[in-house]
């Protein structure tokens, strides 16, 4: 693993850095997928793959997230290769989802983390108690 340092150019796409840099390609892939909207995405589309969803389905699918919301993670998503966009030019549009087979790799990582938040849900929400307890008033 290479490091890195302030003034030095920036690396080969690829390349793998120093995590801690702001400027880390692994860190700034990171910071995309490790959102609670990325991962429920891709669940959702995961369940129906290699099958394709609508919009409006996969807004359905995940409670609570924005119209906008969507479209900013999809559009991330639809950038980094992970899910492929299918218009069908109807009026109005009929736009399509479905992961891609590097966006299906990423559903084991973001499966095994939910299961451990999952496990350790109780224990969390426990020393969260306790902390809140603690705290002074």
């Amino acid at each position: 693993m290479t490091t890195s340092s302030p003034g030095k150019p920036s690396r080969r796409p690829g390349e793998r850095g120093d995590l801690l840099d702001p400027r880390c390609p692994t860190r700034q892939l990171l910071d995309r997928i490790g959102t609670k909207w990325t991962s429920m995405a891709v669940k959702v589309l995961a369940e129906d793959a290699p099958d394709e969803l609508r919009f409006a389905e996969l807004r359905r699918r995940i409670p609570g997230i924005s119209q906008k919301m969507l479209s900013v993670t999809l559009q991330s998503l639809v950038r980094d290769g992970l899910v492929a966009r299918r218009v069908d030019p109807t009026v109005p549009p009929a736009v399509h989802y479905r992961l891609t087979e590097l966006g299906l790799s990423l559903e084991r990582p973001l499966s095994a983390l939910r299961v451990w938040a999952e496990t350790h849900m109780a224990e969390i929400d426990r020393s969260n108690q306790l902390a809140d307890e603690a705290a002074p008033e």
